[in-house]
């Protein structure tokens, strides 16, 4: 860790005889704000916050070319099982187009809300049939309260539990998923794809989504097409296999992307006393891997940077890691990064652990009271 601290939640030291990483309610926190200001004039100074519409004109370009450079390499190649390829090739495409998305959502490619919005259900309901206003409510909670437990829709109880005190309340199938949900977290992202399309679904049937109308036409639209490529190029059950390798895919890969960012890291729960720098940095974790990691992840893998700076253009958040870095050294804030294959054991780990009190006997599950 070139001489941070080691942040993790197993209770070890770590290696190097380094004492046991700190908890956040450990962690002295000064008056809020303070540092976090500190921090965001070394960034300012230092023109991280400024718009890069040359970078992201290109990227658009890139990734829109390919995008449809896939659909017509599709229907090019015909009818065949080597389809398949092209499916996993195009899942990977989806991709990158929601990272864009993410990127829309943030205000990191236009200054104006409305032009990221109007963009964002290009990328989300007409490229990928995926809810923009959805999910961008639902990512907007999770950055104002992190691994939250009560605060933040990405660590809900549900099939997985993300703490011990989340086991101890599980009920039904979360019972029973929750008690090999190390073993079942890669197979179940292989879901996240239609799952990410039905909660798009979901969130234009019932009242309350803003632009409702706009949002439903775009899915509708997006639907049809994707299915009605596939059908016309495939046989029916080349189709039905085409759909699910590249949903599968698709889902794989976004969770890999996404998972690696918080789970795993600390959860939080009720009031607590932490400022916005060390809620944010401390249940971030960062992933190392150089330019390939960085293209591949969207930027993501600087999840710290991303979270205290959300609005930065992602193409400067590598940059930003080593003020951010550095500045935590400083004040002695655990700052957490590892590599890409070492993140997902760090998030299984965690997974099997807060899982343990769902594999004991019924009478001996107990709620943690810590």
């Amino acid at each position: 860790m070139d001489g941070f601290t080691r942040f993790t939640l197993s209770g070890d030291t770590g290696g190097g005889g380094r004492p046991p990483p700190k908890s956040p309610a450990e962690v002295p926190a000064p008056k809020v704000g303070s540092d976090f200001a500190e921090l965001s004039r070394r960034i300012n100074s230092a023109g991280l916050m400024r718009h890069r519409p040359r970078y992201y004109t290109i990227r658009f370009l890139l990734v829109g070319t390919v995008f449809a450079g896939s659909w017509a390499a599709f229907a090019i190649i015909g009818d065949t099982w080597l389809q398949m390829f092209t499916a996993v090739f195009m899942a990977l495409v989806s991709a990158q187009v929601a990272l864009l998305g993410h990127d829309l959502a943030h205000r990191q490619v236009f200054r104006s809300r409305s032009t990221s919005e109007r963009v964002g259900w290009l990328t989300g309901n007409l490229a990928n049939g995926m809810g923009y206003g959805w999910w961008n409510d639902k990512h907007n909670r999770h950055h104002a309260n992190p691994n939250h437990e009560e605060l933040d829709p990405d660590v809900s109880p549900g099939l997985f539990v993300w703490s011990k005190r989340q086991a101890g309340l599980a009920r039904g199938i979360g019972r029973l998923f929750g008690r090999y949900q190390a073993q079942l977290f890669f197979p179940i992202l292989l879901l996240e794809g239609i799952n990410l399309n039905w909660s798009g679904i979901k969130s234009v049937v019932k009242p309350g989504l803003k632009n409702r109308a706009v949002e439903a036409a775009l899915l509708a639209v997006h639907f049809t097409a994707y299915i009605a490529a596939v059908f016309l190029v495939l046989s029916p059950g080349k189709a039905v296999v085409f759909l699910l390798v590249h949903k599968a895919v698709w889902g794989l890969y976004m969770g890999s992307v996404f998972a690696p960012n918080h789970k795993g890291m600390p959860t939080l729960v009720g009031k607590h006393q932490l400022d916005f720098l060390r809620k944010q940095v401390l249940t971030s974790r960062n992933v190392k891997g150089g330019r390939f990691i960085d293209v591949a992840l969207g930027g993501l893998n600087y999840q710290i940077e991303h979270h205290l700076f959300p609005g930065m253009p992602s193409v400067h958040l590598g940059r930003a890691q080593a003020i951010v870095r550095d500045f935590c050294a400083e004040k002695a804030i655990p700052y957490h990064e590892t590599g890409l294959i070492r993140s997902w054991r760090e998030v299984l780990t965690e997974l099997h652990r807060n899982g343990e009190p769902l594999r004991r006997p019924r009478g001996r599950t107990h709620l943690p009271t810590g």
